[in-house]
């Protein structure tokens, strides 16, 4: 036992490796090769720039609806580490993630692995020691290189391709597209869940002989007053209800789970009753949140340009009476003017905060460019909870106060509204 806190394992998780992201397989494929775990029976690997984090709780509460004890792994949290990792539709225990880390310092004997390697490994050893039926492994960055797809998918998921992690991942939607599409194995499905589709991902699907399946092609929903059809290559589910979460984009996201659980059978069988259950019963903190009233809050984690331009139609479509009061904190390496630019008009008076981390923007550097690119009135903020304080002494009854940028602003806000521990 090298630790006996989470605390202490993560804190010399994030400065044992001589790089914090540091792409490869080679790696964290040795070290859970020499872990021997017993595979799920079932493995679902969602990618994409935005929405998987959607896709992947929309698949894992279906499953759980229908009886599957189920695994779900995404990154990165917004409060607790243990987010990240979830069996049976709850957190993994500290003493699960204290043998989780203690059974991977085990087997790397001199192989050293990143931090999200670390996150990867843990998530896997919770699931065999667990015995899930079903594990939903939520990628982390791009796709071919990232950490899970140490595990070949018996389904995979892109659900959308955007400029992000460009430093990472290519200047250019067809790079980036050939990235993501690394989840993709011969012979097993591939869905994609956008209506625009890089043309590298095409090539890589028939390249590596995948089975591909596009959201507007081979799989589609419409939507109605009441609820929602969902069209697929094989199957129909009628009458569904809307998503729980909000946004204009999830019936898209949820169209392409139910491609993911088309494409997975027979090996699982999910019920219309179990999607149903799942539609209406999934909770996902931070995607277009809405707390309260008077003023209402809404959280969202947007932190690129076309998540920024999502947030922006969803925003419009929920007409508010007042203002809108933006608490905005983005870090460093985003692409900051486009997602500004895309929210200028939807929000009235912005708070520029500033983040925790190697990677955060002063509040004051971030409020210079804010108004720069929209001449709105704009004031820093040292933190995420004194600019959530500022924006409710400045908001009346009618106003409305958007919290985004970041899960690194999303966090400490659930936080400081008593949404959190």
């Amino acid at each position: 036992m090298r630790f006996v806190s989470i605390a202490a394992w993560l804190d010399w998780q994030q400065v044992a490796h001589p790089r914090p992201i540091d792409p490869g397989l080679a790696r964290v494929g040795e070290v859970y090769r020499r872990l021997g775990l017993a595979r799920p029976r079932t493995v679902l690997t969602i990618g994409g720039t935005n929405g998987k984090g959607s896709v992947a709780a929309y698949l894992d509460a279906a499953l759980a609806a229908a009886g599957c004890e189920t695994g779900l792994f995404t990154s990165p949290h917004l409060i607790r580490y243990n987010e990240r990792i979830r069996v049976r539709g709850k957190d993994v225990t500290d003493e699960l993630l204290l043998t989780a880390f203690e059974r991977v310092d085990a087997a790397c004997d001199g192989v050293s692995l990143s931090f999200f390697e670390w996150n990867t490994l843990a998530a896997l050893v919770a699931f065999a020691h667990e015995r899930v039926d079903a594990a939903v492994l939520e990628v982390g960055m791009g796709g071919r290189l990232d950490a899970v797809n140490v595990l070949d998918a018996d389904v995979a998921a892109v659900v959308s391709v955007g400029l992000d992690h460009r430093e990472w991942l290519g200047d250019s939607l067809e790079q980036i597209g050939v990235e993501k599409a690394g989840i993709f194995r011969p012979g097993r499905p591939a869905i994609f869940g956008a209506r625009r589709m890089p043309q590298s991902v095409g090539r890589a699907a028939a390249d590596c002989g995948a089975r591909l399946r596009r959201l507007g092609v081979d799989f589609d929903f419409v939507e109605r007053t009441d609820g929602w059809d969902f069209f697929g290559l094989c199957s129909r589910r009628r009458d569904l209800p809307l998503p729980a979460l909000a946004g204009s984009g999830q019936l898209a996201n949820a169209a392409t789970a139910l491609a993911v659980l088309e494409a997975a059978e027979p090996g699982l069988l999910v019920p219309d009753a179990a999607v149903c259950a799942g539609l209406a019963g999934v909770r996902l903190a931070g995607r277009f949140q809405v707390v309260g009233s008077e003023p209402e809050w809404i959280l969202d984690v947007a932190h690129n340009a076309e998540a920024a331009g999502a947030l922006a139609a969803s925003l419009a479509a929920r007409p508010c009476r007042g203002r809108t009061l933006a608490v905005c904190g983005i870090l460093a390496d985003k692409d900051i003017d486009a997602i500004v630019l895309a929210l200028a008009a939807q929000v009235q008076e912005w708070i520029a905060v500033s983040l925790d981390g190697p990677r955060a923007l002063p509040g004051a550097e971030l409020a210079r460019r804010i108004a720069l690119r929209t001449g709105a009135r704009v004031t820093a903020s040292g933190s995420v909870a004194a600019g959530c304080e500022s924006a409710l002494a400045a908001s009346g009854a009618r106003d409305r106060i958007l919290v985004f940028g970041s899960f690194h602003t999303v966090g400490p806000a659930l936080v400081h509204l008593g949404l959190g521990a």
